[in-house]
């Protein structure tokens, strides 16, 4: 049984790993982005759930960590091509590798982190098989979903079950991928696994629910980002698609053509649109999904053996859940 590691620490060891992974490699023209990439920081949450969730079990961080930066270097590898679907200039306050290179170079960054990620799937101290049947699994669906995602952006109407669907791929299969490869490293039984990808993928609709309902009502010095910038853009989120399954007559109307059919909320009209999410219960709605998926995380978690590496697992949890901003 090895000595428990603070997320903290796990986070500082992910970034140091990340860093040499391709230190000194040449040419730069591959290699420089793909550095830029990786020392691009973040919150690091899923490499941390895979090595939370593997010290349930006793397994030192040492061991579960190529699993874990397979992980990341796989958000990352996504993060780089999403951002050149939506032509998006910024990620995390600094210009995205297509922007600051072209998107040729971002495609093969984004290539080879891929690959990365599976070569160090295979390197790992962990039976290969059983680490790719929950990978090849979730590249599917987490292809799935952002396939919708983009289909969504024109198509005419979307239910809020549709949405829920399109997260469960592109933000939970991720997620539940992690959750599951912890087991995995843990020597966890199939049982077991299955429901720890569960456990993943509620953690996935409550984070996504979270973050769409904070774009909406948070305050922009402390999200860092222009709040409404998901009206002003005119995507279907879960508060936009609830507000319209909410709304009636004159008011659906209203929202339908301010937030999808004139290219976007204005951002003179967001405080309306926010006032009438608010009076259709949109942002109360939002915040129960958000506490019920968290729960039903925490309730498939209990199969886990007790000890800090759990209690440290549930607090992040409710961490994810308790931003405010």
């Amino acid at each position: 049984m090895s000595d428990f590691v603070p997320v903290d620490t796990l986070r500082r060891r992910c970034d140091a790993a990340l860093s040499t992974l391709v230190a000194g490699r040449k040419p730069d023209v591959l290699y420089a982005p793909i550095r830029y990439v990786l020392n691009g920081g973040g919150k690091r949450v899923r490499p941390v759930l895979v090595q939370l969730t593997a010290q349930t079990y006793g397994v030192a961080p040492n061991v579960s960590e190529p699993v874990a930066l397979a992980a990341e270097v796989f958000h990352n590898f996504t993060l780089v091509h999403d951002d050149i679907m939506d032509a998006a200039p910024e990620r995390r306050g600094r210009p995205t590798v297509h922007t600051k290179w072209d998107e040729s170079t971002a495609i093969l960054a984004g290539d080879w982190l891929m690959g990365c990620a599976t070569r160090l799937l295979c390197d790992a101290e962990a039976p290969t098989e059983d680490l790719l049947d929950v990978y090849h699994p979730m590249v599917n669906a987490l292809c799935e979903g952002q396939a919708l995602d983009t289909d969504f952006e024109t198509r005419a109407e979307v239910s809020v079950d549709a949405y829920m669907r399109m997260i469960d791929g592109k933000t939970g299969a991720l997620l539940a991928a992690c959750m599951a490869w912890g087991g995995v490293i843990g020597g966890a039984s199939p049982e077991t696994r299955e429901q720890l990808h569960d456990a993943g993928m509620a953690i996935g609709r409550a984070f996504q629910i979270q973050d769409d309902l904070l774009d909406v009502i948070a305050d922009h010095d402390d999200w860092g980002k222009a709040v409404g910038g998901d009206l002003q853009a005119g995507k279907k989120t879960f508060v936009t698609l609830m507000a319209l399954e909410r709304a009636s007559g004159a008011t659906h109307r209203m929202l339908k053509r301010t937030l999808f059919e004139e290219g976007g909320c204005p951002p003179d009209q967001i405080e309306a649109v926010q006032k009438t999410m608010q009076d259709l219960g949109v942002f109360e709605a939002a915040r129960g999904a958000v506490a019920r998926y968290t729960e039903a995380a925490h309730g498939a978690l209990d199969i886990l053996p007790e000890g800090p590496a759990r209690m440290a697992l549930l607090d992040l949890l409710n961490q994810l859940q308790e931003r405010a901003y």
